[in-house]
């Protein structure tokens, strides 16, 4: 199975790509995707909808004392960020010693998440970094 593994996290679109879905019938947004809209149920019309990954920090904290797979990252910042779009997700953010506020306007980057197993199989996803301007 760990040969597999690079194989497997390219197959989880949204892991990369932010992938989720949109209901056309009542303009709702979701991530991660949703088979069913919660709102409109049966009459549903869903469609992937790719996401901007541009958003809004709504909540955050900073996490000093970490697991052993993300101890060298410590201190690091989580943040439970509402996309544009309308969903929220929690995310890392990447900042600078001023840390992540609350109402910080961020944009995704491609960042190492971690590593897994013995061979330490390196795996990448969406990280989030402030918004310039």
């Amino acid at each position: 199975m760990t040969d597999n593994a690079p194989r497997f996290w390219r197959a989880i679109p949204q892991r990369y790509n932010l992938i989720g879905t949109h209901c056309s019938n009542c303009n709702e947004y979701y991530f991660p995707p949703r088979n069913v809209c919660p709102n409109c149920r049966r009459s549903a019309q869903m469609e992937e909808h790719k996401f901007k990954g541009t958003g809004t920090v709504v909540s955050c904290t900073t996490i000093y004392s970490a697991t052993e797979d993300f101890k060298r990252q410590t201190p690091y910042h989580l943040a439970i960020i509402q996309l544009d779009e309308g969903p929220r997700m929690t995310g890392q953010v990447i900042s600078g010693p001023s840390g992540v506020k609350i109402g910080m306007k961020v944009k995704p980057v491609f960042r190492i998440l971690g590593k897994e197993g013995e061979r330490g199989i390196i795996y990448y996803g969406t990280k989030f970094a402030p918004l310039e301007g």
